[in-house]
């Protein structure tokens, strides 16, 4: 079993937190998004992740920034630990954080890399009309999503099926297949297979996209 820092955020997040934790790796800590003010009474809220992390007394780290955090940095690197395991954790990570871990930095994409690279895979998919989807499991590099993919599971999109839907159902199959990609590391099998050129973007939805026009 491997010694682990996670960095995360949301649901979709802490699914492939719970899997690694109950499969059995030690999770030396867990990195994840300041708490925030949310709803009418802006009440602070913790993310999912870090809920988890305190549930299951795990050490976290909450830092506004990586780049150039040295207090992170620092931090990180006295926990040795043998992986980072990064999944929706929404800030791209220095150089200095990606060649840390012994076998380096992974991370868990609610796509079928190359395509839909980016912050909004799932919601691009729905909008788009795509008739399947998947995740892929990565090595990390300095670019947004450009790293050697390790393994993809492929699943098909219903006509009917909402973002939501299709969020949670590629939330477990994320954690299943981490769990799963983590073993080959370990075990020294785990493929490397570059990306090439031929990708999409997802960007982050704005919300001028939400707006209805009910004159069509």
């Amino acid at each position: 079993m491997l010694n682990i820092i996670f960095m995360g955020t949301p649901d979709f997040a802490r699914t492939s937190l719970e899997a690694i934790y109950q499969a059995g790796h030690r999770i030396l800590a867990v990195v994840t998004n300041p708490d925030k003010p949310k709803g009418r009474g802006m009440k602070m809220v913790t993310s999912p992740v870090k809920e988890f992390a305190i549930t299951h007394n795990l050490p976290v780290y909450q830092p506004d920034t990586v780049k150039n955090n040295i207090e992170l940095i620092e931090a990180m690197k006295k926990l040795q630990p043998d992986i980072i395991c990064v999944v929706a954790y929404g800030k791209i990570l220095p150089k200095q954080i990606l060649e840390l871990p012994t076998y380096g930095c992974i991370n868990v994409h609610a796509s079928l890399l190359p395509k839909y690279r980016g912050a909004a895979p799932i919601q691009w998919a729905i909008l788009n009309g795509e008739t399947q989807t998947g995740v892929t499991t990565m090595y990390m590099n300095e670019g947004m999503d450009t790293g050697d993919i390790i393994l993809k599971e492929t699943i098909m999109i219903d006509e009917n099926q909402t973002t939501g839907e299709l969020w949670e159902q590629l939330s477990k199959i994320g954690g299943s297949l981490l769990v799963e990609t983590i073993k080959q590391i370990e075990a020294n099998i785990a493929p490397r297979i570059p990306q090439g050129n031929d990708y999409t973007m997802a960007p982050m939805l704005s919300k001028e996209m939400a707006k209805i026009d009910w004159r069509t």
